[in-house]
């Protein structure tokens, strides 16, 4: 499998009182993807006593997607630097691996945990500049810390990516609450600081 459903989890359990540091379990983790041609997309880290889980997000790398790439493993409608690549395989090596280092290097401390390992999937979370020019062209969500005339939820093609901004084409435009938005606006300049989050939106 590929794409969004390639996922694998298994538990742990480890007992250390050192505090959870997240640079260095993301340091480790990029180490342990690179060896297999991998590159870590997001870590994130949820819950508290025994229902703690530590999620890690993969795809192949630059030099492994353009492989796959020219092996005609596109599926339709998927541009060739869109494609993760990521398989279940990948997904239970990685995490073997990534497991015994963890635990090696008691960088988990605490109680039970999960480690799940998976692709960011179609509509994958998109961070900072090098994400932004990766996936211009495609349709985005964006939300915003401070609105943007008058709304902090965006949705539309990611037509241009400038220095310190982005420019989205809005399909829709969509604010929470009970309060209206501007008319049809033909595109809107955010400022990458002002994105608090954003994520593609699936087109296939």
């Amino acid at each position: 499998m590929s794409g969004p459903e390639a996922h694998f989890s298994f538990a742990a359990k480890l007992f250390s009182q050192m505090a959870l540091n997240l640079d260095q379990i993301r340091a480790t983790a990029e180490r342990v993807a690179a060896s297999h041609r991998l590159d870590v997309v997001d870590l994130e880290f949820q819950g508290g006593g025994k229902h703690r889980i530590l999620r890690v997000f993969i795809e192949k790398n630059a030099e492994e997607r353009a492989r796959l790439a020219q092996a005609g493993g596109l599926p339709p409608g998927v541009e060739a630097d869109q494609l993760a690549g990521v398989t279940h395989g990948d997904c239970e090596a990685f995490s073997r691996d990534f497991g015994t280092v963890l635990d090696v290097e008691d960088l988990v401390p605490g109680a039970e945990y999960t480690l799940e390992v998976s692709s960011p999937g179609l509509d994958r979370r998109l961070f900072g500049e090098k994400d932004y020019r990766r996936f211009a062209g495609s349709l985005v969500k964006v939300q915003t810390f401070d609105p943007v005339l008058g709304n902090r939820h965006w949705r539309g093609r990611l037509t241009e990516v400038k220095e310190g901004r982005v420019v989205l084409e809005p399909g829709t435009v969509r604010q929470k609450g009970k309060g209206k938005g501007p008319g049809p606006v033909e595109a809107v300049e955010i400022e990458m600081s002002n994105i608090e989050k954003a994520n593609l939106i699936p087109e296939i």
